[in-house]
């Protein structure tokens, strides 16, 4: 089981990770973004499996809410960032799909 310093400094380690996915995205580097994506969801997985249940009370608790705060706004900003990305994408692939229907049902042009 994990200390309480241990909980926050890996949530310290996420909203650190959560930002520089903003700059991933701002940058248009997905594929940063994807391995630090990936970073992120490993903590998650390590709290998941270690964090103590033993609440936290004071100003542990209050980091942790402000470290929660933190990533929730780094992943409002992301999915801002993503969004019309993933919409042309979404787009590229149906025109592509459609493409290929047209071309299935008639013929190469």
């Amino acid at each position: 089981m994990m200390t309480i310093q241990d909980v926050l400094s890996v949530y310290a380690a996420m909203a650190d990770l959560t930002e520089q996915m903003v700059q991933a995205a701002t940058r248009s580097d997905w594929d940063a973004l994807i391995l630090l994506e990936q970073r992120c969801a490993a903590h998650a997985q390590a709290l998941r499996e270690q964090e103590t249940l033993q609440p936290m009370r004071g100003a542990d608790r209050e980091r942790k809410i402000e470290l929660i705060r933190q990533m929730l706004n780094a992943d409002r900003q992301i999915r801002d960032l993503t969004m019309p990305w993933m919409a042309q994408l979404s787009k590229l692939i149906n025109s592509t799909g459609t493409e290929r229907r047209v071309v299935n049902a008639y013929g190469s042009v």
